[in-house]
């Protein structure tokens, strides 16, 4: 497919260019194509697309019931490091769907590999929503034609409602970093409100940037981004079939080949860092049924792998989650995390706050104001604090409320 830029527009497409179009030479598009039960009212079909091929990395789900379009794209970036475009679709997962299921996957790759003049290797498939049903490939062909001929260089908003499913808003950062004293970008879009409890290695992650980068260097510095956001958010500790997040360096930018000896690497991890992490924190919020935002900060640990330990446990509790939704101030559910996390640390060292309210001292009981406590537990966001001793060890997770709507949303997922 032929893509035509009005030159005119082209300053101002780029400023008020959102998400994964933000960088430079990216464009993005979606469709509706009614894959979900036929009624072509929301968009599902989405496109991701790069002027020039691009370095690709990504990190895939640990779950060993894995869906086709996983082990498709994760073996495209293992073998050739490079993508210059993704299909996704939402509303089924192409999950436990066996042979017609990858050979779905492939006809999604090829057929969108065929309108922009691609090779099938040069494009990623990522798919979300019902597990086990097959991909009605009627529509979804439509949906990608559809898609293709609407991509836009600041379609980054319509490519992440696309990918939505049980999410009640789209997920977008963007954050700029300098590179050989150039601009440069670092653009994201994510779905997720359901199945939340990444271990990758329904969670899906695009992270793009017009930066130079190389593929192996790509990879090591988005598992780091990943391990510090995406691996550190829970919302119901379920890990999906379908996991996944992307990353796409274009080389827009025109900088050095970014490595770590490079002087600006440290820049360029950091701000990946920050989308990935607003993204990530976008997801907890959206939890399904939630109603606040929970951020558990863990200080004092050995290690910052004992703290990263520690904050996931809290903010994975179902029991911490409910006594957040209820208002009520018992620590003794936070500790209890912490106790069964795997970190190392002594309990009578141990000291638990509601927000700037001390309401546990050496892993005692102390007299606390309970209605303070419980007027934090009401904010949003809901910040929980553990110092574990005086270790150099810190981190971050984050998490979400549990509410009977949890429950709703999930009794009739399919009906």
């Amino acid at each position: 497919m032929l893509i035509e830029r009005d030159d005119d527009s082209q300053e101002v497409n780029r400023r008020s260019a959102l998400g994964v179009t933000a960088p430079r030479g990216f464009w993005a598009g979606s469709a509706a194509a009614g894959i979900r039960d036929g009624k072509a009212d929301r968009p599902d079909v989405g496109i991701l697309y790069s002027e020039v091929p691009a370095a690709a990395a990504g990190v895939f789900t640990a779950n060993r019931v894995r869906a086709a379009c996983v082990e498709l794209t994760e073996r495209l970036v293992r073998q050739n490091r490079r993508l210059q475009a993704v299909v996704a679709n939402s509303g089924n997962a192409n999950a436990c769907t066996g042979e017609r299921g990858a050979a779905d996957a492939a006809e999604m790759q090829r057929a969108a590999a065929d309108l922009f003049g691609l090779e099938p290797q040069d494009v990623g498939v990522a798919s979300t929503g019902v597990i086990g049903v097959p991909l009605p490939m009627d529509r979804v062909r439509v949906g990608i034609e559809a898609a293709a001929k609407r991509i836009r260089d600041d379609g980054g908003r319509a490519f992440a409602e696309a990918i939505m499913t049980t999410d009640t808003r789209p997920k977008e950062a963007v954050a700029e970093f300098r590179v050989d004293g150039r601009p440069a970008t670092v653009g994201g879009a994510a779905k997720g409100s359901g199945m939340i409890h990444p271990n990758m290695a329904t969670m899906l992650a695009f992270l793009t940037t017009d930066a130079a980068v190389d593929p192996a260097a790509l990879d090591a510095a988005l598992r780091l981004a990943v391990d510090r956001s995406f691996h550190c958010i829970s919302v119901d500790g379920d890990t999906s079939t379908n996991d996944m997040v992307l990353c796409l360096a274009n080389g827009l930018a025109e900088n050095r080949i970014l490595t770590p000896e490079h002087p600006d690497w440290p820049a360029f991890v950091e701000t990946l860092t920050t989308v990935a992490t607003e993204l990530a924190k976008a997801v907890a919020r959206d939890g399904e049924g939630a109603t606040r935002l929970v951020e558990v900060r863990v200080e004092g640990a050995r290690s910052e792998e004992d703290a990263r330990r520690a904050a996931k446990a809290v903010a994975g509790s179902s029991l911490v989650k409910t006594a957040v939704y209820g208002a009520d101030p018992n620590w003794g559910r936070i500790l209890c995390a912490v106790g069964y996390s795997g970190a190392e640390f002594e309990p009578e060292g141990a000291d638990v706050y509601i927000g700037d309210i001390c309401v546990c001292r050496g892993g005692r009981a102390i007299d606390f104001d309970e209605e303070a406590a419980r007027g934090v537990l009401r904010g949003d966001p809901v910040v929980l604090r553990v110092i574990l001793g005086n270790g150099p060890g810190s981190a971050v997770a984050w998490g979400c409320d549990l509410t009977e709507k949890y429950i709703e949303i999930n009794a009739h997922y399919r009906t």
